[in-house]
């Protein structure tokens, strides 16, 4: 008996060992309450045609996922597969913790794409993500405040933006006319729609662009809404979901975010009247919207690269990309799902898509979320009026230089 016992134990061992074989664990970021039952559904519908594959997914709020990955990468239990911020990838690809999957992208399956959004994973040649998720930004207004300020267009300028606000504040309406954002996640990004567009860059030559003249101007600009009470109070307590919120429930008349807003419109409050317009843009034409990219990546360290990719050919078909876009109201990466009458004849999506030839990319260097948080400080110092202006930038681009300096 003892021996059967054994052999029992033996042969569980090599089930369990080859049951783990064929396991691909997926760390998933959630985008939303859609985002953990779309996985599971597909995890589901690929087991069914790929049996002996297991996909075991794990879904983690987006705040929290950098550090666990960072954690579990350390302790080398990291998943197969991994959605993250493509932003994050230089700094994978140079700790050797991703691998290159262009031993699997076969010129059919790259040509799945748009290129706007497999080119930021790719690098030194090598394709080491794939576009999950992308997004651009623009401006929702609510169409009964501005009529009832006489305003019958949405600004094209941040000139044209500042005169719009006050004439909402003028026509006594209670609703804030701009929805600013200064918490949390992109904090730094709603600066830049205001230093593309007074000529800036984030970073130029090397250096970085906060205490540069159109930083200044910026700055100066975003101060003046907020001390004239054209933006909601207390800005710095508002995080990208706070501000959405509130042009959901009618207290701010603009806000500058992205597509996903318009499912959660349409689900929440279907009778707001709003619209959907490009950012403001200098007086000089300078301007343009944030693109996004999520990347899911696939590990060194992964046993199972080959059932691992076959679930990302699953998750890249047409037929999935567009199930998953439209639950999360992200923009299509595949060119086939660009033309399905969801996406080609929208017209509010359309107005994110033509923004896209202007986008502006998180830049993909070393330490980049140092330098974003290092900006979210010194916008959130200068709303809070606790800074002076140029010094509070001059500060801040000093530090960034330094973390350039040393990559």
């Amino acid at each position: 008996m003892r021996r059967l016992g054994l052999l029992a134990g033996a042969s569980m061992l090599a089930f369990c060992s080859m049951a783990q074989a064929g396991t691909v664990r997926v760390t998933i970021a959630e985008y939303s309450k859609g985002t953990g039952p779309y996985f599971d559904a597909a995890a589901k519908e690929f087991e069914a045609s790929h049996p002996g594959t297991k996909i075991q997914i794990e879904v983690v709020p987006w705040d929290n996922l950098q550090q666990k990955l960072t954690t579990d990468i350390s302790a080398g239990a990291n998943a197969d597969l991994s959605i993250i911020g493509t932003r994050w990838l230089l700094d994978y690809v140079s700790q050797n913790v991703v691998t290159p999957l262009d031993a699997y992208v076969k010129p059919d399956f790259k040509a799945r794409f748009i290129d706007t959004f497999l080119k930021p994973s790719i690098m030194n040649g090598k394709v080491y993500g794939l576009p999950i998720a992308a997004s651009a930004r623009a401006m929702y207004y609510n169409k009964d405040v501005f009529k009832k300020a006489g305003i019958d267009t949405p600004p094209k300028t941040w000139t044209e933006f500042k005169a719009d606000a006050d004439k909402i504040k003028s026509s006594g309406s209670p609703v804030f006319p701009f929805g600013l954002q200064g918490k949390e996640i992109e904090t730094d990004v709603y600066f830049y729609y205001g230093l593309w567009a007074n000529g800036g860059d984030i970073i130029k030559d090397g250096k970085s662009g906060m205490d540069s003249p159109a930083a200044i101007e910026t700055a100066k600009l975003y101060k003046s809404f907020i001390d004239g009470g054209l933006t909601e109070p207390g800005v710095t307590s508002y995080s990208r979901e706070d501000v959405q919120n509130l042009f959901k429930q009618g207290k701010v008349a603009t806000v500058i975010t992205a597509p996903f807003l318009l499912n959660q419109i349409k689900a929440e409050v279907p009778n707001l009247a709003y619209g959907v317009a490009p950012i403001p843009v200098g007086d000089g034409g300078d301007g343009g919207t944030y693109g996004v990219t999520d990347s899911i990546v696939m590990f060194d360290n992964s046993k199972v690269k080959d059932e691992a990719w076959a679930f990302l050919d699953f998750l890249f078909t047409t037929e999935q990309r567009t199930k998953f876009d439209k639950v999360e109201g992200f923009l299509p990466v595949n060119a086939k799902e660009a033309a399905d009458p969801y996406f080609a004849d929208n017209a509010d999506l359309k107005v994110f898509t033509s923004l896209l030839p202007k986008a502006h990319f998180a830049p993909v260097i070393p330490g980049w979320e140092d330098i974003a948080q290092t900006t979210s400080n010194a916008v959130q110092k200068i709303y809070l009026g606790q800074g002076p202006i140029e010094g509070t930038l001059k500060e801040a681009a000093a530090k960034i230089n330094t973390t350039l300096s040393q990559k």
